[in-house]
């Protein structure tokens, strides 16, 4: 009775980060969903937008690291709930009358509340679950932003249209508020780490943990695909309305497909993932041949997007090179997980996180300074395109040949004092 007890206080947790997340990413993408009106707006060149684009990520990786160390030692929950309200408040001063300055000084205190915000959920999550059973909270939990884009974008675009950009901004704030009560009313700690997380060492130094080759390759393989998940945020609504000739209100709908997409990758990869490990795969072949294998497939149909003539086969490769990556977000902190200590596992999935959503800060603009500099909107959106293709490939390749958490647990293992092993 107590177990299912816990185990439904363990879901309980779960949903409500799922509801964190959703809030998470409908906060980043609404500057993707209202670009063309604020660049209107503001009269801002492709260039200056870029630059709003990679301003939200500008501190975005440094308070994931901070706040992963922080997580060390303080309990989740409060940290979840002063990022909630971070998010939310950042949002009202959009309802004024702001130039660009403005805008870029929101979003960069916006990354910064943002940019811990997964890895510390699934260091909450992970308290609740054992080794074997993390990979499908964790991907719930990931895919409340998926959720909250395909749910979230038809009212923000709604919004847009309606009445206007800053009242999207607004709306969201709202919202932000009222998760932040939910979560300060039922939001719990977990209650520790399970039998399983006893076969780490107890300690392991950071520099011999951050620079083991599963690490490296795991910060790669989050890179790659992080890369295409940025030019999404920023970049697709734009393109399908400057580049491919679609209307604000068919481009905002439809700025919901890379995520419902993705949703279904990661849900449906998540669970494979964890059928093979119950069917006896190594953890190297249920997650990390399985994370390469996404990104490479990713990559390679990003560089072939701009070769093909249809527009709709040309969003179709577009998706499937963004979605396909995706199952890196949820597999990628499980199998740190594993090579981890717990009492340094908030700062390993922090450090991670901060490492691979660094590519936010680059793509943006870089994808803005191609198209400025291109002959046209297509061409220069393929040519971007092109370079995410390549990024994504790399990372895949990487993930392939070395997300390998088997030996290197074995490796770390034999750190352990004897009278640890002995226990």
């Amino acid at each position: 009775m107590q177990a299912q007890k816990t185990l439904g206080k363990a879901w309980a947790i779960v949903a409500l980060l799922f509801g964190f997340m959703m809030i998470n990413f409908a906060d980043k993408v609404i500057v993707g969903l209202a670009g063309v009106p604020i660049m209107t707006d503001l009269g801002l060149t492709p260039k200056q937008f870029g630059l709003v684009g990679s301003s939200f990520f500008l501190l975005f990786s440094v308070s994931a690291v901070v706040t992963g160390f922080l997580v060390n030692r303080i309990r989740s929950k409060w940290a979840l709930l002063a990022m909630g309200l971070v998010w939310a408040l950042v949002q009202f001063p959009m309802l004024g009358t702001i130039g660009i300055e403005t805008l870029i000084a929101c979003r960069i205190v916006l990354g910064a509340g943002e940019g811990p915000a997964y890895p510390v959920a699934l260091h909450a999550t992970y308290k609740w679950f054992p080794d074997d059973k993390r990979t499908l909270p964790g991907a719930i939990i990931s895919q409340g932003a998926s959720v909250g884009v395909i749910i979230v974008v038809p009212l923000l675009s709604w919004i847009i249209t309606n009445y206007s950009w800053h009242t999207a901004f607004g709306a969201l704030g709202v919202v932000g508020l009222l998760w932040v009560l939910i979560w300060a009313i039922w939001g719990e700690e977990g209650k520790g780490e399970v039998a399983a997380d006893s076969t780490a060492a107890d300690h392991i130094p950071y520099r011999t943990l951050l620079m083991s080759p599963t690490n490296l390759a795991s910060w790669c393989s989050y890179f790659g695909a992080y890369f295409g998940l940025a030019l999404i945020l920023s970049w697709f609504t734009p393109w399908l309305v400057t580049a491919l000739g679609f209307s604000q209100t068919a481009a905002g709908q439809l700025t919901a497909l890379p995520f419902l997409v993705g949703f279904l990758v990661v849900i449906s990869g998540s669970w494979i993932s964890e059928w093979m490990m119950r069917c006896g795969s190594t953890s190297r072949v249920a997650r990390g041949v399985l994370v390469g294998s996404a990104l490479i497939l990713g990559g390679i149909a990003l560089l072939a997007a701009p070769y093909v003539a249809g527009i709709g086969l040309k969003i179709i490769l577009v998706l499937t090179g963004v979605a396909l990556p995706s199952i890196v977000y949820p597999i990628s902190p499980a199998i740190l997980a594993e090579i981890t200590p717990p009492g340094q596992r908030g700062a390993v999935l922090g450090i991670n996180s901060a490492v691979g959503t660094s590519a936010g800060v680059v793509a943006p603009y870089l994808m803005g300074s191609v198209i400025e500099g291109a002959a046209s909107a297509l061409e220069g959106y393929s040519l971007g395109f092109s370079v995410c293709g390549v990024v994504t490939l790399v990372g895949g390749i990487i993930g392939l040949l070395f997300l390998r958490p088997e030996p290197q647990r074995a490796r770390f293992d034999m750190r352990k004092p004897a009278a640890v092993q002995a226990t």
